[in-house]
């Protein structure tokens, strides 16, 4: 199998149990566990409303869509993102027919501010921030820049499963989000087989989305039959032209099971990237490391370098049995999001020059040993030292 660069870890037991209350209340769809988890997150992070959903992506398509059409946005409007993400960030716009402008990131290869008030027009309605393998960055200044600006702010929450600030607040609650969005998909730091998370401060976005989750419908099943003792009301409205983005209990009982992990998890993973910062900051003309926010507790769901032959090094590695990965291809590089091509050269360097190393419960301090001598024998001897800068 050799070394992976994801691989969740479950407390097995501890999910049957979850698993087999709901088969045995004969309950798997929405409500029961997923109203127990909303409750249990809520309490985790600080959020005021959470509503849980099949899919981060899901959660995203439904922010973008929601604000839209609550603060009657015209088609074309422009929401500013990072071409440094998963495709479903940019899709979320695009899919609400808005245009995606892209800004460019910083060295913690979060969104830069300046980068972001340099593109905002008379046409800018949101920002989205993503906060990269569970960086906070520069989220402070980017709230600032929203407010003063009055734009509105979408936190792609990701990766952040556990970030929090060093006072112990957590991103995007008190106001500094309109609506914040985590993942729980497979590989994440709380893993399920694939769930998400929307949370926000205004119960008026928390019942919109509610609707819209469940097809527009103004009361789901459970609702509608928790609301009356057990007898089920066939009676409803149907308010939007909603999708079946709601999550199930089966998921949900499996996140249960796992919050109670994510802070102890989190803390091996930013252990694991203190080994490999300690050997790879040796080599600072050869091996570029991400910046973390001063302020930033850090998820730590990427551990990423940059080198000056990336591909070489996968391949040298794969030879080795060490399997890492490139978060991400500039989003600008896709033929969706071309017309922004060239834009934003910090971006673009480090979707030529990164890699993502193996980060998860199962690497130990020798496999952090081993892959960091494979990575140093690369770079200085078989790439003779090559500086990774251009």
């Amino acid at each position: 199998m050799g070394i992976q660069l994801f691989k969740a870890s479950f407390d097995v037991e501890a999910c049957l149990v979850q698993v087999r209350e709901c088969l045995e209340k004969g309950w798997t769809g929405m409500g029961f566990k997923t109203v127990e988890f909303e409750e249990a997150w809520k309490k985790y992070t600080g959020h005021k409303y959470a509503y849980y959903i099949n899919s981060n992506t899901a959660g995203l398509y439904m922010a973008v869509d929601t604000l839209k059409e609550f603060y009657g946005w015209e088609d074309g409007d422009e929401v500013i993102s990072t071409p440094l993400t998963f495709i479903s960030t940019n899709h979320a716009i695009s899919k609400s027919n808005l245009r995606a402008v892209f800004a460019d990131v910083d060295d913690t290869l979060c969104l830069a501010p300046k980068s972001v008030e340099e593109h905002i027009t008379d046409k800018t309605r949101a920002v989205i921030f993503v906060g990269f393998g569970g960086n906070t960055g520069n989220f402070k200044k980017i709230v600032k820049l929203c407010k003063d600006y009055g734009l509105k702010l979408i936190l792609d929450a990701a990766h952040m499963s556990g970030t929090r600030y060093k006072d112990g607040g957590c991103p995007g609650t008190d106001g500094d989000a309109d609506i914040t969005v985590y993942s729980f998909q497979a590989v994440k730091n709380l893993p399920t087989g694939d769930s998400g998370v929307i949370c926000t401060d205004s119960a008026k976005l928390d019942e919109i989305f509610r609707k819209k989750a469940w097809l527009g419908i103004s009361k789901d099943t459970y609702t509608r039959t928790v609301d009356k003792g057990g007898t089920y009301k066939w009676k409803y409205d149907v308010e939007y032209i909603g999708d079946k983005y709601n999550g199930n209990a089966i998921m949900a009982g499996i996140a249960l099971a796992q919050l109670p992990y994510l802070d102890r998890d989190n803390a091996y993973r930013r252990t694991l990237a203190q080994w490999y910062t300690e050997v790879f900051s040796k080599y600072p003309e050869q091996i570029g490391l991400v910046k973390i926010s001063s302020d930033c507790v850090s998820s730590r769901h990427l551990f990423q370098i940059f080198v000056k032959d990336r591909d070489g090094l996968m391949m040298y590695l794969n030879s080795n049995e060490v399997y890492p990965g490139v978060h991400y291809v500039a989003n600008t590089d896709y033929c969706m999001y071309d017309y922004a091509k060239g834009t934003c050269p910090k971006a673009d360097f480090v979707s030529k020059h990164v890699i993502s190393l193996p980060m998860h419960m199962g690497v130990t301090f020798e496999d952090v040993q081993y892959i960091t001598r494979l990575v140093v024998k690369y770079v200085m001897e078989i790439r003779s030292g090559e500086s990774y800068k251009e």
